[in-house]
């Protein structure tokens, strides 16, 4: 298994960091390889990614959420993948983004990308998309503030 930390700082409050971060289907905003996300309901997502020509689809359940705390997931089918997104106040308009990914390579070109850090390259630039997204924006597209335990 393969685990990715990352995180970034952002100069927006940590409210509006974490309300951007639960509207995933605006993912592929700011996320390279994610063609698209659906909400089915408010523990249940679908996606679709094309990442290096492969297409995959696959679900995955919000295990937790908390708002301005954390968002936590796993995948139900398909690339066995679970993480934790954080969200840290700093100060009233900074706030730090922390991410951790386990996820289980499964071709050649997956388990070679995780042995070079390719994968922490993707999310790295993916969080440099989002802290561009959400500062040029400065507020979110929406938010759900539910809480799931």
């Amino acid at each position: 298994m393969a685990t990715i930390e990352e995180s970034i700082e952002v100069d927006v409050p940590v409210a509006v960091a974490y309300n951007q971060w639960t509207q995933f289907e605006d993912f592929p905003h700011f996320m390279k390889g994610v063609e698209s996300v659906t909400q089915t309901d408010d523990t249940h997502v679908h996606w679709r990614t094309k990442i290096a020509g492969v297409e995959r689809d696959y679900d995955a359940e919000i295990t937790e959420q908390h708002p301005d705390e954390r968002v936590a997931w796993r995948s139900l089918d398909g690339v066995s993948n679970a993480g934790v997104v954080t969200f840290h106040h700093l100060s009233d308009t900074r706030t730090k983004v922390m991410v951790q990914i386990d996820w289980e390579p499964e071709s050649v070109v997956e388990k070679a990308g995780a042995a070079v850090g390719a994968d922490d390259h993707r999310v790295t630039a993916d969080l440099a998309k989002f802290k561009e997204f959400i500062e040029s924006r400065g507020m979110p597209t929406g938010g759900w503030r539910g809480d799931v335990q």
